[in-house]
């Protein structure tokens, strides 16, 4: 810094002012004289925001190098908090607030450092680690790290529980309410905090303690959820663990058998003997059969792959996107067919509106008056009346747009077809 000026630092510290990266403090001590204030230099500091900003940086910093861990002594403390919350009722407002304190940041601890590390557990850094001989090492202290934090989680979360849920509402009220006035009576310089603000957080903090411990409307809680994802992580590393012994004692169990293999083809007398050994170990253990309706020229069984004609197979791929190639054809003209059956629909269906006709007397159709009808009968009739009591109003249309109603005789009748018998109520369908 021996060509950085004082006037360059002052116009740097006026810009730092300016962005509100500092605050100006001025000196006032020894003055005697107006004067003498006005030209006495300024003190400066970081603001607020400007700490923060510092304190996540060296957070970030810190990252890597603290890391996450889980405490199974956080547990206890909480445990032991909440069992005191009759006793300490009985303190002063500042004790009751120290304990409070206390509390908070044990649950926020616990519920951080859990999170943070069963994210690093389950992150693809973990995962990769877990897959290397190193891992086996280090695999008995994780697991027993693990599950000395599920003991500590079984011994004192039920313990909580029982506590949390003997405490009567109106008595945590009461604690929180003087909680509230504790921390609304803390003198407060440059903020104007509203008592009800405060009042908030408090109880949503203490509304998140109930949830992780005893859940939420009946739910499952946090720390059940802690349980299965601690369990989850105790059997994947088990997994991977048994994956990597494996290979290693596939690879070793390998070698052995390459070694014998070697000292085998040593000892043989000649090439010709080496061939036959290794026929025997590579050639008959897993040999290559082709079965399929081939034409053969002679059906005798000493005959030899070598001494018949080949046979040609046309294979296709094996995947989703191969087609055959289409071959490019004429369009042929169906117009006559096409009329033809479009002749033979319509008069099919012109028959049947006329049979359906035939049933409806003087417009109503009365099902307990039906004679004995054919099955693709009875589904038009029943299609028609499950349409008109659908509706609210019991009206429906036809397939030509006929407008009909139904009326209930409040007796049932017995239908009668050709492949059976229907006891159903007395309908009447009415055309409009």
């Amino acid at each position: 810094f021996a060509e950085y000026t004082p006037e360059q630092c002052q116009q740097d510290l006026t810009m730092l002012v300016n962005w509100k990266n500092l605050v100006t403090i001025q000196d006032t001590k020894k003055v005697s004289s107006i004067e003498e204030f006005k030209n006495k230099k300024f003190r400066y500091q970081l603001s607020e925001y400007t700490v923060e900003i510092e304190r996540m940086v060296i957070r970030l910093e810190n990252l890597f190098i603290e890391g996450a861990s889980l405490e199974p002594t956080l547990l206890e403390r909480i445990k032991n908090s909440i069992s005191e919350i009759t006793s300490i009722s009985q303190e002063s407002d500042e004790r009751l607030y120290g304990w409070w304190s206390d509390l908070n940041n044990d649950f926020v601890r616990l519920n951080q450092n859990y999170q943070d590390y069963m994210r690093e557990l389950n992150s693809m850094k973990a995962e990769e680690m877990m897959k290397t001989k190193e891992f086996l090492l280090f695999k008995d202290r994780l697991i027993e790290y693990l599950r000395s934090f599920v003991k500590s989680l079984q011994m004192n979360a039920s313990a909580i529980e029982v506590y949390l849920k003997e405490i009567e509402e109106s008595f945590t009220n009461l604690i929180l309410e003087r909680i509230t006035e504790y921390e609304w009576s803390i003198p407060r310089l440059e903020m104007d905090v509203e008592k009800e603000q405060i009042a908030e957080k408090i109880r949503g903090r203490w509304k998140s303690i109930l949830e992780w411990f005893i859940g939420k409307n009946g739910g499952d809680s946090e720390v059940g959820k802690v349980f299965d994802t601690t369990n989850e992580i105790i059997r994947k590393i088990t997994r991977y663990a048994a994956r990597i012994s494996e290979r290693s004692n596939s690879g070793a169990n390998r070698k052995e058998e390459y070694y014998k293999l070697a000292v085998m083809f040593s000892k043989c007398n000649d090439i010709q003997e080496a061939h036959c050994l290794a026929a025997s170990i590579f050639g008959i253990e897993r040999p290559l059969h082709l079965n399929g309706d081939f034409k053969r020229k002679t059906e005798s069984i000493n005959s030899g792959v070598w001494e018949e004609d080949p046979c040609n197979i046309i294979v296709t791929p094996r995947v989703r996107t191969y087609r055959e190639k289409t071959k490019r054809t004429a369009i042929v003209e169906y117009s006559l067919e096409k009329e033809e059956t479009r002749k033979k629909t319509i008069q099919q269906l012109q028959e049947q509106r006329m049979l359906l006709q035939s049933y409806i007397q003087g417009q109503r159709l009365e099902f307990d008056s039906l004679p004995v009808i054919e099955p693709h009968v009875r589904d038009v009739f029943l299609l028609w009346l499950s349409k008109a009591l659908e509706n609210k109003e019991h009206r429906a249309k036809t397939e030509d747009g006929l407008e009909y109603y139904v009326e209930e005789k409040g007796k049932t009748c017995v239908l009668n077809c050709t492949d059976g018998t229907l006891q159903m109520p007395a309908y009447t369908l009415v055309f409009l």
